[in-house]
């Protein structure tokens, strides 16, 4: 296992045996350590064409959920909106909820306390609209993202219940006993830190205080049978985090 963890250097892995009580079976977990930003490499801080790194950001968005405690954007967005606007996502709505529910004076609205305002300070990497077709990306950044799509189909072909990375909030209330009181804003983000540090210390905060759900992944074995199963959706799941990993640490604009 330690072996197989092993290729991963972007997250911190560990795996921890979980004894069932009365019938319940022995269960595998595997912990993610890391808290924050992940680092984003060339995407965030590279010379390249914007559209490329919009795509690569793009494709982390779409698929690092099925192996990590990730939040992208858009669940920052929503948390904040029901932070501080009520779950309100216009202006006119969040501008009406805080002085009619906060009694906030309409002359001293910060601008920055707007649903707008927070979308105008994504870079233009992080937006949908920036992302470049395949046909247009350079060879080298074309067969990384597809190889990272591959491995991500891989993952997510597997059953859940033979899944190292799969999880059932059900069976982790049930072998780990408090831990619902954790919060459930994962403990890694996608969100750059430089622009949305006020939004990412809020919705973090609780995390801070009471620990975050930091379980990426649970199984319950109920016979031996499944423990090869088990090291084989492991290796999935590596190997696909080794192909986000690669594709974080290429720069195509200095091949």
């Amino acid at each position: 296992m330690l072996d197989i963890l092993a290729a991963i250097a972007f997250v911190d892995l560990r795996v921890v045996v979980l004894r069932g009580d009365e019938d319940m079976p022995p269960a595998i977990a595997v912990i993610c350590d890391s808290i924050g930003q992940l680092d984003l490499g060339w995407i965030e801080e590279s010379d390249a064409p914007t559209s490329w790194r919009a795509a690569a950001y793009r494709m982390l968005e779409q698929t690092l959920g099925s192996a990590l405690p990730v939040s992208g954007y858009s669940d920052l967005f929503d948390e904040i909106a029901l932070y501080y606007w009520d779950g309100d996502t216009t202006d006119d709505a969040a501008r009406r909820n805080l002085v009619e529910m906060h009694g906030a004076d309409p002359d001293d609205l910060a601008e920055l306390a707007l649903p707008s305002t927070m979308d105008a300070r994504r870079p233009d990497w992080m937006i949908k609209a920036h992302a470049a077709p395949a046909t247009q990306l350079p060879t080298a950044l074309r067969k990384a993202m597809r190889k990272l799509d591959q491995a991500h189909k891989a993952l997510t072909r597997l059953p859940p219940d033979r899944n190292a990375w799969h999880c059932d909030m059900q069976d982790i209330y049930a072998y780990v006993p408090g831990i619902e009181e954790c919060a459930s804003f994962p403990p890694l983000t996608l969100v750059p830190v430089e622009q949305f540090a006020r939004e990412l210390d809020d919705v973090a905060q609780s995390g801070m205080e009471m620990g975050f759900m930091d379980i990426t992944g649970m199984c319950p074995l109920p016979d031996s049978g499944r423990i090869d199963d088990w090291f084989a959706s492991l290796r999935l799941g590596v190997q696909f985090l080794a192909a986000v990993q690669e594709l974080i640490q290429l720069d195509p604009a200095n091949l």
